[in-house]
């Protein structure tokens, strides 16, 4: 560090400061001076040092940004806006916006200067930034007060505040106002709405205001091209990215940036095209465009996404030969794709490196315990939750979901409850998702009075079930055929503002059905309508069934009527269901005009449609029906399968056509169909009765 001279002068120190490059080394200097003899800072003295301080980023020179103030302050030093402005900007960096709106309200008092439009500017873009919105827009009303005028700068905050809010008509408003005053809308204008726009997912809204900006003569940078294909890709619109880049490309004053390779190849692995995503970093190479740590963490986590933990490891090798150094989103994304692959060794090979290079962090402890749990090792999983707390790291809501959807899948339900229950008296994070996994696995084992516990535990701590909770419940009373209590929680869910889910009417339908309580099941169905739901096919198919079962066919085609009036379109599984609760009724005619109508819905009849027909017609002896059946079965281009020759079997051996039966088997087996043990019953049974 220098050396002040014994008679100095503001010109002599400014020359010093100029030449000290260490802004410690220079701090040391300037407070030195500011107790020299005979020695007073100059404005412009201020400025530098100001402005020094302003670029730096370390929070630990804040406390010299106070003194000088009171330094400005005490010396009375006119100093202009330049040097107020570096101190308003210091302090909204660094989120200390008391102090900003005090040095803006005393820069008369402190420094001499009143606050100009740039003062106004840095103050509102302070409040942005700190998303204190309606202060930004409040302080606003000052640039009236004090006739301040507006410039560019200013209504590009205001754009930011309104694409913020997702004001997006009052963005464009403001658009409109700047060409109407002349204050040309810049590049950067245009992207804060592009941005907005895009990142509220109306893309093409966006794609709009890009070709306007083209239409006024503005030319677009690649952060909005970048925007565009992004927001194209996340949306997995395929075409409008393709457009988008062939754009890019063709635009001769633009170049892709390695941002834009980068939201490429992680766009393009999310959209599950893999395969280009490598093309495109194979490009990268061979134009030998430079990389970053982001470019090599999107493709390898595309590729692990994929399976292809080889290609990773490539990626992976030629990174650490560029000498950009991992980081805890690489490894993890390496850690996933290898436990995917089943390579456990590897993973644990990896686990080490990463402990030694203390890249672990709470992700990496979950994707280990996850990954150990998948594949069903307990005690290794449960030794890394261990060491987890042993190291330190604090442990999130998804480390507890994971353990305790890992114990239950396992089937250790006592130990996850255990684990539960310790983390509910130690503060743990506990999310629904720990709860949920807990009482689905609970209900699993028909451990129904449990699960009922943990849902009043999970209440008591703050927590509002969701349906996946209410659901796990109830279709565990139903599986314990405790109705009663599944119907409480389904009125439960409506006094709690949970609404009941299509899944929690069709467990419910279902169950009902099975039990034989066709009428509460069909209640069910009406209260869907009356709140305005639709039952989709699932849920009347689930009911038609029970209605078959129970032997209810008028009530199952009067729900089929229903549902067909409604506007429902049926699909060929919904058309057997009915089409085999006819035809076991003996009404076969019924169920051949319901085969016949098939194609007004656009449904094609399958194979299944088809053997229940036939089998319907056979046990009616109706013959001549039955090989209708089968020649439209061929004629379909369908491919008879062993039911369908069982059937055929079975239903002329019971009409005495033995002969005609032992046709069809020498036909079966020169079209490769391998008889069942079901299929030389029927025939033996045919013989020994003749």
């Amino acid at each position: 560090m220098a050396h002040l001279p014994q008679h100095l002068t503001p010109k002599r120190l400014l020359h010093l400061l100029k030449s000290e490059k260490n802004l410690s080394s220079a701090l040391s200097l300037f407070n030195s001076a500011s107790s020299h003899p005979n020695y007073a800072h100059t404005p412009a003295v201020f400025h530098h040092i100001l402005r020094r301080l302003s670029a730096s980023k370390d929070p630990k020179l804040l406390p010299n940004i106070t003194r000088i103030v009171d330094l400005i302050r005490l010396q009375k030093c006119p100093c202009n806006e330049d040097t107020a402005l570096a101190v308003l900007k210091i302090y909204s960096r660094n989120q200390m916006l008391e102090r900003a709106v005090e040095v803006f309200e005393k820069m008369k008092e402190v420094f001499g200067c009143e606050p100009g439009v740039r003062s106004y500017n840095s103050l509102m873009n302070a409040f942005v930034a700190s998303n204190q919105l309606s202060k930004a827009e409040l302080f606003l009303r000052n640039f009236r007060v004090m006739s301040v005028s507006p410039n560019l700068e200013t209504f590009n905050i205001l754009l930011k505040i309104a694409c913020r809010k997702r004001e997006f008509d009052k963005a464009r408003e403001l658009i409109n106002v700047m060409w109407e005053r002349d204050l040309v809308p810049d590049v950067y204008s245009y992207g804060t709405l592009i941005n907005g726009l895009a990142k509220s997912g109306d893309v093409h809204e966006a794609l709009k205001v890009f070709d306007e900006m083209l239409e006024r003569g503005l030319k677009p940078d690649v952060m909005c091209y970048n925007i565009l294909i992004d927001g194209f890709l996340k949306k997995g619109d395929y075409d409008a990215y393709k457009g988008i880049w062939e754009r890019l490309t063709k635009d001769s004053c633009v170049y892709p940036s390695v941002v834009t390779y980068n939201v490429l190849i992680s766009g393009l692995c999310k959209c599950g095209r893999f395969r280009e995503g490598v093309e495109l970093w194979e490009r990268m190479r061979k134009n030998e465009r430079k990389m970053d740590l982001y470019t090599y963490s999107a493709l390898i986590h595309g590729m692990c996404e994929s399976g292809d933990i080889d290609g990773a490891e490539g990626v992976y090798k030629e990174m650490s030969e560029s000498k950009i150094t991992p980081d805890s989103v690489v490894y993890n994304a390496m850690l996933s794709g290898y436990f995917k692959a089943g390579r456990i060794s590897d993973c644990f090979k990896l686990w080490e490196l990463m402990g030694k290079e203390g890249t672990r962090n709470v992700a990496s402890f979950n994707i280990m315990m996850k990954g150990l749990f998948d594949h069903g090792d307990i005690g290794e999983a449960t030794s890394i939750w261990e060491l987890m707390q042993e190291s330190g790291v604090v442990a999130d809501s998804t480390t507890h979901g994971i353990l305790v959807h890992g114990l239950c899948e396992n089937e250790c339900s006592n130990k996850s409850l255990h684990f539960l229950k310790t983390a509910e008296e130690k503060g743990g994070v506990l999310d629904v998702f720990a709860y949920s996994a807990m009482i689905n696995g609970l209900c699993k084992e028909g451990k129904m009075d449990e699960a009922a516990s943990v849902l009043n535990g999970m209440v008591k701590g703050g927590h509002t079930p969701n349906a996946h909770v209410y659901n796990a419940l109830i279709n565990g009373f139903v599986g314990a055929s405790k109705f009663e209590d599944a119907i409480r929680l389904y009125h439960e869910m409506g006094n709690k503002h949970c609404s009941p889910t299509i899944v929690t009417y069709n467990t419910l339908i279902n169950g009902l059905c099975k039990a034989e309580r066709f009428g509460e099941a069909h209640d069910l169905v009406r209260a869907m309508l009356e709140k305005g739901w639709k039952p989709g096919v699932i849920t009347i198919s689930i009911l038609m069934k029970g209605l078959c079962l129970g032997h209810k066919e008028e009530m199952a085609l009067n729900m089929w009527n229903q549902a067909i009036s409604k506007g429902l379109e049926p699909d060929v599984q919904m058309h057997n269901i009915l089409i085999h609760g006819l035809c076991a009724a003996g009404k076969t005619q019924l169920a051949l005009s319901l085969y016949l109508d098939m194609n007004h819905f656009n449904c094609a009849p399958n194979l299944v449609t088809h053997n229940t027909l036939m089998e319907g017609f056979y046990k009616e002896g109706d013959l001549r029906n039955a090989a209708v059946i089968w020649a439209r079965i061929l004629r379909n281009g369908l491919q008879p399968d062993v039911i369908s020759y069982n059937i055929t079997l079975k239903g002329l051996s019971s009409c005495n056509r033995v002969s005609g039966a032992i046709l069809f088997l020498h036909n079966a087996l020169a079209n490769k169909i391998v008889p069942t043990v079901i299929t030389w019953s029927i025939l033996v049974r045919a013989v020994i009765g003749k």
